[in-house]
């Protein structure tokens, strides 16, 4: 059947967030390109909680969807454009900021002393061979002359989207998935507004290429992929997504590779390879307890 293949349409949609957001960034500065994304998603989700009739959390669960939108779009969001327009590839930044269910298990171990499978440490130390292997290799930036600011900008990111996972699981269980990224955009784009106004000069290019950027991170992003998502929870694939999510960084890789000829070498491509399989040895949940991914709720490129 043709749902069986929606799990991995929603990775390659997921995947093209980075593409977009290269594509747009150089006719608007990051946080001007954000702040526009951020006002488009909380008119089409508004729209969308009324046909959907979804709820607009209140009170508490507003408040704790407020904050959930600053780390994860506000903080992750803000960090991948920023060191995307300094000139990472997007490949390369996919990859990063991919290591976030890697640092949300160890934080686990860390904060809540939970315990990690024997192939999960595996997998953390894969990741690392498989990072290790990706820097050492030869990636083309768009630009030179920034790549520790872009670093510590994707850091940024991966902490950003990290703790507001765990924020998220923590303090939105029960919230409305539509409603509360309504108050998750708007959160964002208040963070947004005022990072646009005092450090950028908020001119926008208003070409097709930034158009078509914009309006495919809004609706195919924001909105289809949401909507596979809300499917796919409602009929128990959400844990096929989980086990899907590794093929982000080398979709997003082939992607801009497509797109904008970014290229790696063989020990790129061999540390790829290996990131993603530590990925998914870190997400894959044993037979017997597969459920969700919460984490997977959030994450929005």
């Amino acid at each position: 059947m043709a749902t069986r293949f929606i799990p991995f349409i929603f990775v390659i949609l997921w995947s093209s967030g980075f593409i977009g957001a290269r594509y747009g960034l150089p006719y608007a500065e990051p946080a001007t390109f954000l702040e526009l994304r951020m006002l488009a998603n909380v008119a089409m989700f508004l729209i969308l909680t009324v046909v959907l009739r979804a709820r607009l959390p209140t009170g508490r669960a507003m408040g704790h969807s407020m904050v959930a939108g600053v780390l994860i779009h506000g903080f992750y969001l803000g960090g991948t454009y920023q060191a995307i327009s300094l000139g990472m590839p997007a490949g390369l930044c996919s990859l990063l900021v991919g290591l976030q269910p890697i640092l949300t298990a160890v934080l686990m171990v860390g904060i809540y002393k939970s315990q990690m499978r024997l192939m999960q440490w595996f997998g953390l130390a894969l990741g690392f061979i498989g990072i290790s292997l990706v820097l050492q290799g030869n990636m083309a930036w768009q630009q030179e002359g920034h790549r520790e600011a872009a670093y510590v900008f994707t850091l940024f990111a991966l902490l950003g989207i990290t703790l507001g996972t765990l924020y998220q699981k923590r303090f939105c269980q029960g919230v409305d998935l539509i409603g509360g990224a309504v108050w998750q955009y708007v959160a964002a784009g208040l963070l947004f507004a005022p990072v646009a106004l005092l450090t950028e000069s908020r001119v926008v290019q208003w070409t097709p290429e930034f158009i078509f950027a914009l309006v495919w991170l809004v609706v195919v992003l924001s909105g289809i992929a949401i909507l596979l998502l809300l499917y796919m929870v409602k009929h128990g694939e959400s844990a096929k997504v989980a086990s899907t999510f590794y093929l982000v960084p080398p979709m997003t890789a082939f992607q801009a590779w497509l797109m904008f000829g970014e290229s790696f070498d063989s020990y790129g491509a061999l540390g790829f390879l290996l990131a993603a399989v530590a990925v998914y040895l870190v997400i894959r949940q044993p037979k017997k307890s597969a459920q969700s991914m919460p984490e997977l709720q959030t994450q929005r490129p």
